[in-house]
């Protein structure tokens, strides 16, 4: 280079891969209530199966509404709403065998409901009256699980136990299935399971509830590929589906169930959806999305194209969609008055199921508690 010229200068550019273009998903059922086909899915519903699928929808969602409004009343101490994801839930909770075995997340009420169990178990739960009142033996369910993606790992467990004990193959085969959301599968207890479930053929499920947000942040804050496309890392295969559709959801999640009870190994399962509601009822989401991006989703919503379908195909008419509103207001109102009939409980249970067998601190501390307590007897109130 000649004295006087000056170099280029140079400049380090950092490369970011940019968000992959949101995929096409598997659809029965379009926003406007049109079925359409899909060459890998479908469904053999009667017309009562349709009107059934719509009952559990709106019920669903009139149950989970009148918990969150119990708790805005001071009566529960939080309520994680699964307003937007009902879909999901039921065409998926539809799709499970008796057989089948549930690892929940805090939010799974519609599946909770679609196995048979009293939606005022999990009221209970969030009333501090218990810490979860259903056997999980009984009804094939798991306890609520809050901490987050924990779940994953045991239901692992279990389906590897499953496998262990023969209970893969023929037409009794036993699946699992995993629930969580989009915010979980940045926690390493995913992970972990994936490889786990991988590497051990597991006959499991992993039924991702993509909501757009773990709780404030973004999908695209937490991942630059779709959440399905992970599975291929860990060496099975995942599918996204659109979550607002029951119909494509039952379809996706009854074949990987299949799959699985058939030894096929695991499957991940994306639920396109979205959370029209706070993450729970201690989050305001008007902090963090704007409110077209939330009429956007009111388009698609799950309940009303289900209607729009049963409408379009004289499936049902007013008296039917009338008589299932009002029996879920019904359920609602009943619901409202077990929870508040729900009697205080003593505070020294706290201590009874912390060790199986207890121990001689637990039982000192009780008797702390028990003196504590007792100071208060007789004072005015």
């Amino acid at each position: 280079m000649a004295k006087g010229d000056t170099a280029p200068a140079r400049t380090r550019t950092t490369r970011r891969a940019k968000p992959a273009p949101a995929p096409e998903f598997v659809q029965l059922l379009t926003p406007e209530g049109e079925r359409v086909d899909h060459p890998s899915y479908t469904v053999d519903f009667t017309d009562e199966d349709y009107r059934g699928l719509y009952r559990d929808l709106v019920t669903v969602r009139r149950l989970d509404a009148e918990a969150t409004a119990l708790q805005r009343q001071g009566e529960l101490g939080i309520w994680a709403s699964l307003l937007g994801q009902e879909a999901a839930q039921v065409g998926s909770g539809r799709a499970l065998q008796p057989q089948d075995m549930v690892f929940p997340t805090y939010r799974e009420h519609g599946v909770l409901y679609c196995r048979g169990i009293d939606p005022i178990m999990p009221l209970s739960l969030f009333r501090g009256v218990d810490q979860g009142a259903w056997d999980p033996n009984e009804f094939k369910f798991n306890m609520y699980t809050i901490v987050i993606g924990a779940q994953t790992l045991h239901a692992t467990g279990y389906a590897m136990g499953v496998a262990k004990d023969g209970k893969v193959g023929g037409p009794d085969g036993e699946a699992v299935v995993a629930y969580f959301g989009d915010g979980a599968t940045s926690q390493g207890d995913v992970n972990e399971a994936f490889v786990w479930s991988s590497v051990f053929n597991a006959p499991i499920v992993f039924f991702c509830q993509n909501n757009q947000y773990a709780i404030s942040e973004p999908l695209e804050r937490q991942t630059r590929v779709p959440l399905f496309q992970r599975a291929a890392g860990f060496g099975f295969p995942g599918i996204r589906v659109d979550g607002n559709d029951v119909l494509a959801v039952y379809a996706v999640t009854r074949d990987a169930l299949d799959n699985a009870r058939q030894g096929q190994g695991p499957t991940l399962i994306e639920a396109y959806t979205y959370r029209m509601g706070a993450h729970t009822t201690s989050d305001d989401p008007t902090r963090y999305r704007i409110a077209s991006e939330v009429e956007a989703w009111q388009a698609k919503d799950p309940v009303k194209r289900v209607r729009a379908f049963l409408e379009k195909q004289k499936l049902a008419d007013d008296a039917f969609f009338d008589e299932v509103d009002e029996a879920a207001r019904v359920q609602a109102v009943h619901l409202r008055e077990r929870v508040l009939d729900m009697p205080n409980p003593d505070p020294r249970t706290l201590f009874d199921h912390v060790y199986s067998e207890g121990s001689p601190l637990l039982d000192e501390e009780r008797e702390q508690f028990s003196a504590y307590l007792a100071s208060f007897e007789g004072s005015a109130h």
